[in-house]
């Protein structure tokens, strides 16, 4: 497959890159890599990015604005989702032939044929840099910069499970190409004093279940209350319960004012959770999930599941 999408990179004078909405550091990164790319290796191709921004994150490349009329002879390429849902930029639809780059164990809905997933990757990052670091496309310092920024995210600073040999030495082969890794950590992880106030807040606001799983629920009135947006409290304070002894399932439940839905967004330690997630109509990783649901009483019955796989958990390590 990856022969056959090099060849498509090649026949297409106009390529299109899309990837799931709400982007996270690896959607982003692999999104704007390849495009840097391809670009690069083949400068009269006209490439480009669509679809939303995260605020949190536009340093990693900007969004083209195209017309629609582009996609009538384009390749489009979509990376890190294979679900039509989730894709950002319904325009993907008008083009003349499409490719999905994932890594997600999710089944692909949006392509029978033209498919590239590998779910033992820490990152589509990972699979993205191999194919183009393996098939001789430039890779700069400006590409392997976007690749790794979604690699370093996506494996949570390679501690993930996922992380593998193969994901260290791709990671290793990007930095030889001389980028300032250290402006990359800066940028996601260092703090305002307000923000780690207001994370300290969040802490002491999580709650436990009966068999320890962590969990937060976020109202429309707690996100006012805070002064945050949608972004910078789902994803943005699930992390506050991880790394907590005792704790091997957090959820983190925010209610989204623009969908009328309350996102969940979960992660584990230890322990596969993705088909709990993919049961409530998500997906994602064994460790890092989510799910959209209807509302706080939805995402109780969710709390309910992974108390069971806790109890499970504890009876077979015991």
């Amino acid at each position: 497959m990856v022969k056959n999408l090099i060849k498509k990179i090649k026949k297409y004078n106009t390529i299109i890159i899309h990837r799931h909405n709400r982007p996270d550091g690896d959607a982003l990164g692999s999104q704007i890599g390849l495009k840097l790319s391809i670009q690069k290796t083949f400068p009269k191709k006209k490439v480009y990015a669509v679809g939303d921004i995260n605020p949190r994150l536009a340093w990693i490349g900007d969004m083209d604005e195209i017309s629609d009329d582009l996609y009538k002879d384009a390749l489009v390429i979509i990376c890190d989702t294979a679900c039509s849902y989730m894709i950002s930029d319904e325009r993907y639809k008008l083009a003349k032939e499409l490719y999905v780059i994932d890594h997600h164990t999710n089944k692909c809905d949006v392509e029978d044929e033209n498919v590239i997933i590998d779910s033992t990757r820490a990152a589509v990052c990972e699979l993205i840099a191999e194919i183009l670091l393996t098939n001789k496309f430039v890779v700069d310092e400006e590409v392997a910069k976007a690749l790794f920024t979604g690699l370093v995210t996506d494996s949570g600073r390679f501690q993930y499970s996922e992380t593998s040999p193969k994901t260290l030495r791709i990671a290793a082969d990007l930095l030889e190409k001389g980028f300032d890794s250290q402006s990359i950590y800066n940028k996601l992880y260092v703090e305002t004093l307000e923000k780690r106030k207001l994370t300290a807040k969040f802490t002491d606001k999580f709650e436990l279940t009966e068999q320890n799983v962590a969990y937060l629920m976020n109202t429309k009135e707690d996100l006012e209350k805070y002064g945050l947006s949608f972004n910078d409290c789902s994803r943005g304070m699930v992390s506050v319960m991880a790394g907590l002894e005792g704790i091997n399932i957090w959820a983190n439940f925010t209610y989204d004012e623009t969908k009328d839905k309350v996102i969940g967004e979960f992660r584990s330690r230890g322990l596969s959770i993705v088909d709990i997630a993919k049961k409530w109509g998500g997906g994602g990783h064994d460790q890092a999930c989510g799910a959209t649901l209807d509302n706080f009483d939805v995402a109780r019955e969710v709390l309910k599941d992974f108390d069971k796989r806790m109890e499970e958990f504890k009876n077979a390590n015991n």
